[in-house]
């Protein structure tokens, strides 16, 4: 007679998958392209490279706009977004107080402290900055990249430099400066045919400006026909095939896009000393900077199990590191 001993036991029952939530239904193409999460240390990075470029700027790059204290206020044309605003002419008191409140803004901002409150303080001051530059017949198409980065850095909060999170705000913010930089790319192309028309490209756009603004590495270009109405039908292929930067994802491919476009902007500098310096910072925002600083988790850290999963299913595993 056989006893309970005896009697082998029953199989336990295998766990049972659990149903997909709403978070793991694959959302449109463009909704994921646009919420991407982008880790946080990128940010963190990005951010004291933004802000600390703009003493740079105010100082440097842009030091004529302070000369604006010092004219007739009647020289004042101003824009369309000051007019909307009702934002005052500029007087010596207004363009120092902007200057300096800029930069000691921006300084703060760097930290990292308070990322909300000093980050739209910069954003609205270099945007007055930029209204009183911009204001007196002359507008630079290479700030808009610059001022949509400082727009929506607020948005994302804190950050930290080994924040190994990954953040959707962080991800819609970063998509909207590469827009914003692709754009610049491809308006740029369309206004040269909206204004210039097909001449622009087959005139002697370079040529006049080699003749002006020609350097050592650039003259020669002079004595070769032909290059220099190439060139001007290259770069305009270039800035209307600008919108395949969307198509960028992996990190090797964007480290690629920005050597390839920095190395654009270094050579037209050396050519004929134009440089757009806070276009290329925004560039910079596509770097992945986390690599530099998010370190790797330890062995028993809990945020460990953020990082490792499933190789098949990409989600957090259940079972420990």
């Amino acid at each position: 007679m056989s006893t309970a001993a005896d009697t082998p036991p029953l199989p336990l029952p295998l766990p049972q998958a659990a149903p997909p939530s709403a978070s793991d239904v694959p959302a449109p193409l463009t909704s994921r392209w646009w919420t991407r999460p982008v880790p946080l240390a990128r940010i963190a990075v990005f951010r004291v490279i933004a802000y600390l470029f703009i003493p740079v700027d105010v100082f440097l790059t842009t030091a004529w706009v302070r000369a604006h204290a010092d004219v007739p206020t009647e020289w004042y044309q101003p824009l369309l977004v000051a007019r909307l605003l009702h934002l005052p002419a500029p007087t010596a008191t207004l363009v120092l107080f902007v200057q300096w409140a800029l930069v000691a803004a921006a300084l703060a901002a760097a930290t990292g402290r308070a990322p909300r409150l000093l980050g739209t303080s910069v954003f609205l001051l270099y945007a007055e900055w930029m209204v009183i530059a911009m204001s007196y017949g002359k507008v630079d198409h290479d700030r808009i990249a610059f001022l949509v980065a400082l727009a929506v850095l607020p948005t994302i909060g804190r950050a930290r430099f080994r924040d190994r999170r990954s953040s959707e705000a962080a991800g819609w913010a970063m998509a909207a400066v590469l827009v914003t930089v692709m754009l610049t790319y491809f308006l740029a192309a369309w206004a040269k045919i909206r204004f210039g028309g097909w001449d622009w490209a087959t005139g002697s756009t370079l040529t006049r400006a080699v003749l002006r603004r020609g350097t050592d590495l650039s003259t020669w270009t002079l004595d070769v026909a032909w290059l220099l109405p190439a060139a001007q039908w290259v770069m305009l292929a270039f800035e209307f095939a600008a919108p395949l930067i969307l198509l960028v994802r992996s990190d090797r491919a964007r480290i690629g896009l920005v050597l390839f476009l920095l190395g654009f902007h270094v050579m037209v500098y050396a050519g004929v000393t134009i440089i757009f310096l806070p276009h290329c910072v925004a560039i910079l925002s596509v770097l992945p900077w986390e690599r530099l600083t998010a370190s790797r988790p330890a062995p028993g850290d809990p945020t460990r199990l953020l990082c490792t999963g499933d190789p098949l299913t990409r989600r957090p595993s259940t079972t420990g590191p």
